[in-house]
């Protein structure tokens, strides 16, 4: 079989819900994705063009394959190397409010124990203005990056609030850009991934056990085992993002706000000035949907 290359990509934002909706993509009957983010344009370039072909392998003949790598849109060579393979791709992005899409980074990395329980060292745009915590929400910057080298058709720009009141339309859209038919399934639209509020064992027995994982993981499907997990898995506490911090962010992201406002011909209001619950962010050109804002972490 000739190498088969992907004919779109989720490119990001790292905590935009990517994972969602590569999920809903992998319930098409007419499409195919990895499992597994490939990373291949950004940190996993050097393994070379016969790795990632690899990946596709196994998709069907009759499907059209894709990939989801969340990175993709802040990594500073991913759009050049993407334009060099596969420069007809249909690119999907998914923004959410810069400050919650920080925030909420951080709390990933905190519920790994790969970050300390006070968040202002790598949110403070002071203290930390190259972190992956800040860098990941200039959308403005990365957006501008993209389009010199990809058409402005050839990107579907969606928002993380719009799944809260849109999830068949954000789905509907996105398959109208790749150019297969619409295609839902019930269950998977209702199915939150990566919940943040699901309890965790803690992380002193995760860190014991995690040699012990190419044995453990498959387990995972076992009842018995499903109880005895869910026995001792716990909520995970998250250091609070604090008012003071907040509007440190906002103030941090105004400029880019206003760039991707312009790029976007859209209203971002709400994003600039964080309007309480309800607020709208008013699509005007063909990146952007209607979507509201609101505060979740």
């Amino acid at each position: 079989m000739p190498d088969r290359k992907p004919a779109f990509i989720i490119i990001g934002a790292v905590k935009g819900a990517t994972t969602w909706i590569a999920h809903q993509l992998r319930c098409h009957p007419d499409l195919w994705l990895p499992d597994a983010e490939p990373h291949y344009f950004s940190t996993e370039y050097a393994r070379g063009e016969k790795w990632y072909a690899a990946l596709f392998e196994e998709a069907p003949a009759d499907r059209i394959v894709g990939e989801k790598s969340a990175d993709y849109l802040a990594h500073p060579e991913a759009a050049a190397r993407m334009a060099g393979m596969v420069p007809d791709a249909r690119l999907i992005v998914q923004l959410r409010d810069p400050v919650q899409r920080a925030y909420s980074d951080y709390c990933m990395l905190f519920r790994r124990g790969m970050v300390k329980d006070d968040p202002r060292p790598y949110l403070d745009g002071k203290r930390a203005a190259q972190s992956r915590f800040l860098e990941g929400g200039l959308y403005g910057r990365h957006l501008n990056r993209l389009l010199h080298h990809y058409r402005r058709d050839q990107l579907h720009v969606i928002f993380y609030e719009t799944l809260r009141t849109s999830a068949d339309k954000v789905v509907a859209e996105v398959c109208d850009h790749i150019g297969v038919r619409v295609h839902m399934t019930p269950q998977a639209l209702s199915t939150r991934q990566n919940d943040s509020a699901s309890p965790m064992l803690p992380l002193g027995l995760r860190r014991f056990l995690k040699p012990m994982r190419p044995v453990l993981d498959p387990l995972r499907a076992n009842p018995v085992f499903s109880r005895l997990r869910a026995s001792l898995a716990t909520p995970v506490h998250y250091p609070p993002l604090t008012e003071e911090l907040r509007a440190m962010l906002r103030d941090y992201y105004r400029t880019d706000m206003l760039v991707l406002q312009d790029l976007l011909r859209t209203d971002l209001s709400g994003w600039l000035s964080e309007i309480p619950q309800g607020a709208k962010v008013e699509a005007r050109g063909t990146f952007a949907r209607t979507a509201e804002i609101g505060r979740t972490p």
